[in-house]
């Protein structure tokens, strides 16, 4: 089974599935340039936006897959994959076209951060989401702790980091990190939050996502991304961290 998938649809959007239900849709190497090829296409083609979500009803994203990332012990190792997938969702954060993650199921950890790299977040009623990062004694490490004080206000972003805990579908809204929910779930239900969104014109939607990018160049976003990743390095090669991951795993 391949672990995405891409897909034109009809509408005019292109979607991209992590389809690892088996493993809650967890990120692995595979799926990191899946998104930045799906990010690719969505660029060249003449696709409106590019949507994301994850296979099955369970999870849209359960963050990094723990049984391939937990080898990594040094600070070195630990940047060498959290540079990548930062610079892969600095890329989907500042995409010309609006990008929608769709939250079919919980989203923990880096998923979190993916739908943080998003412009819009359409999230199932009852599901759950959070930066769960500081359970494991690290802080966000794909710059999803600064891209989320770019999006909701600071008191609520600081909140949602530093209480390291799963919020539900109301409370998500109430914080501003979701801006639209759906019940069932069927896709068309989805699609119907999505629709208006895809009824205006191309050039529209990308000069006003202008106006964001240019906000973002000028207040060095990357720079700042980057700062946390580092940051982040430092504490996953600590022993807190290590045998917070060990104590994770054992109670799976």
């Amino acid at each position: 089974m391949e672990p995405y998938t891409i897909n034109e649809e009809p509408e005019g959007y292109i979607l991209f599935t992590i389809n690892r239900p088996e493993k809650r849709n967890a990120i692995n190497d595979d799926v990191m340039n899946g998104l930045r090829d799906a990010i690719d296409r969505t660029e060249e083609s003449d696709a409106k936006a590019l949507v994301i979500t994850g296979a099955g009803d369970r999870a849209f994203c359960s963050g990094g897959d723990l049984s391939v990332f937990h080898e990594l012990r040094t600070e070195e190792q630990a940047y060498s994959m959290l540079s990548k997938m930062a610079k892969i969702l600095y890329r989907l954060l500042t995409l010309s076209k609006p990008t929608v993650a769709v939250i079919n199921g919980a989203a923990v950890g880096g998923g979190c951060e993916i739908a943080t790299a998003c412009d819009f977040r359409i999230a199932q009623k009852g599901i759950k989401a959070g930066f769960v990062q500081g359970t494991l004694a690290i802080t966000t490490g794909w710059g999803g702790g600064t891209m989320l004080l770019e999006k909701i206000p600071t008191a609520n972003a600081l909140k949602m980091l530093m209480e390291a805990r799963v919020f539900t579908s109301d409370e998500l809204v109430d914080l501003g990190f979701v801006q639209s929910t759906y019940e069932g779930a069927e896709e068309n239900r989805w699609r119907e939050v999505l629709a208006p969104l895809l009824h205006i014109e191309s050039e529209v939607l990308q000069a006003y996502k202008n106006l964001l990018l240019q906000k973002w160049t000028d207040s060095q976003l990357w720079e700042r991304m980057e700062k946390e990743v580092r940051g982040c390095a430092i504490l996953w090669e600590g022993e807190k961290h290590h045998r917070q991951v060990e104590l994770f795993r054992n109670r799976k």
